[in-house]
């Protein structure tokens, strides 16, 4: 029993990371059909803007409360950046847009070692989530439950964006059916320009979260990209509920696997069972309703 419980929350603390990943990407891919294989360096960028914010702060215990927004907006201003100069031109290109972005990558990972080297940078924690919480017994460590609280906090507040604000219900209507938003008055190059500074900026505010549980290196956000396009994929494109699941639903079986065999190998058979899975439902756990698919 005591192992399940373990596994349980060890599980559930790499999911609420996956899930603040898969967030940004479920707007930019699951809502504009854009493969952005640079948004794990979006997720780099907030860790080291959480790293300068704490070299300007040294306050590690109030630094964070300003990284976050800190790393939102520097985040989102480098998806609006790749936006405005790369995607735009490639929308309805989805593989044209995987290569195209996959190089940005790739330019942003020399970046960052040409500004901040090739050494890891370590982010201190603050002092108030030093130490664990007991809950049935196993021993919480407080950085992985402040982690959950931030995603579920991501996820409330995106839900209600799209579900209860003006430009929520104009992405809605833009994914819908383009063509009849724009007749109605949506400015859609907006939206889409909106769109991706705010998937972009949860990416960076994800990157913060991960500087309380590891270094922060050029090649970091790698380790997410392809873990968070299989919750986006598995949870249904364009689905915050789905990738809600799907993220924690993938931790959790990681965890498990990781216990029984070893961390390789865990790898391997997650990821054929997520093979397995959209074999028989391609569609994820939910589908979105389009005016082609209604």
């Amino acid at each position: 029993m005591d192992v399940v419980i373990s596994q349980t929350f060890t599980g559930a603390s790499y999911g609420a990371t996956l899930l603040l990943v898969a967030l940004g990407l479920t707007l930019t891919f699951g809502q504009m059909g854009v493969i952005n294989m640079a948004h794990g360096e979006f997720l780099m960028a907030g860790a080291y803007s959480a790293y300068m914010t704490q070299q300007l702060i040294t306050n590690a215990d109030i630094s964070i409360i300003f990284a976050l927004p800190f790393a939102f907006i520097v985040a989102g201003l480098l998806g609006l950046l790749l936006e405005v100069l790369v995607i735009s031109r490639m929308y309805h290109r989805t593989l044209d847009t995987l290569l195209v972005t996959f190089g940005v990558s790739l330019v942003l990972q020399q970046a960052a070692k040409d500004i901040f080297g090739a050494q890891a940078k370590a982010v201190k924690a603050p002092s108030w989530l030093h130490g664990q919480i007991p809950i049935f017994g196993y021993r919480y460590p407080l950085t992985q439950l402040f982690i959950l609280v931030l995603s579920i906090a991501c996820v409330i507040g995106l839900t209600s964006l799209l579900k209860y604000t003006g430009f929520g219900r104009q992405i809605r209507a833009t994914v819908q059916n383009r063509d009849l938003a724009e007749t109605v008055g949506v400015s859609t190059r907006s939206i889409d320009r909106l769109t991706f500074f705010i998937g972009s900026g949860l990416a960076g505010v994800a990157g913060v979260a991960v500087t309380l549980i590891t270094a922060t290196e050029s090649t970091m956000g790698q380790e997410y990209i392809i873990w968070a396009f299989l919750v986006v994929v598995a949870g249904g494109i364009g689905q915050i509920k789905g990738a809600v699941i799907a993220a924690f639903a993938l931790g959790i079986t990681r965890a498990f696997l990781t216990y029984w065999t070893d961390g390789s190998m865990a790898v391997v058979l997650t990821f054929l069972l997520v093979v397995v899975f959209l074999q028989v439902r391609p569609q994820g756990l939910f589908a979105t309703r389009t005016r082609s698919l209604a």
